[in-house]
């Protein structure tokens, strides 16, 4: 299956580029939003371990991020971030993700968080590709686009 074939439900990023546009910063816009929302919900969540959440923050964010990520892009196609800056996630039929993707993309996240040349790789695609993709959409086939218009 070529490319073209496989991406044939998302919005051409010649034809329809208003999808596309301003998807770079709402994404960086939406990730700095996701991460001041999840360093909150895991300060929360510190006084539940009697503080000592605090010796292992770094890994309660992690487990905390994930769960957030792969809740709300499973629950909406978006984290709260995305939703804020009206960008959601779409897979390569066009259509909004279900619990699987929403988990194969928060994963592949996680790993590219992890693996700073995987992390330098996929913000290199986003910026370079026609489709705005990271790593782990060129991955899954999923590409962030603004939402219906």
């Amino acid at each position: 299956m070529s490319a073209a074939t496989y991406f044939s439900a998302l919005p051409d990023p010649i034809t329809e580029a208003v999808f596309y546009e301003r998807v770079r910063t709402k994404r960086l816009l939406a990730w700095i939003v996701d991460s001041v929302l999840i360093a909150l919900i895991s300060a929360a969540i510190v006084p539940f371990t009697a503080f000592t959440g605090l010796f292992f923050f770094p890994f309660l964010m992690l487990v905390t991020g994930f769960l957030y990520r792969w809740w709300t892009i499973a629950s909406g196609s978006a984290t709260w971030g995305m939703r804020l800056f009206a960008i959601e996630l779409r897979d390569h039929q066009g259509a909004t993700v279900d619990s699987r993707t929403a988990l194969l993309h928060t994963a592949g996240y996680t790993v590219s968080v992890l693996v700073s040349p995987l992390q330098m790789v996929s913000v290199l695609l986003m910026l370079i590709s026609a489709r705005k993709q990271g790593l782990t959409d060129h991955i899954l086939g999923t590409a962030m686009i603004r939402k219906a218009l």
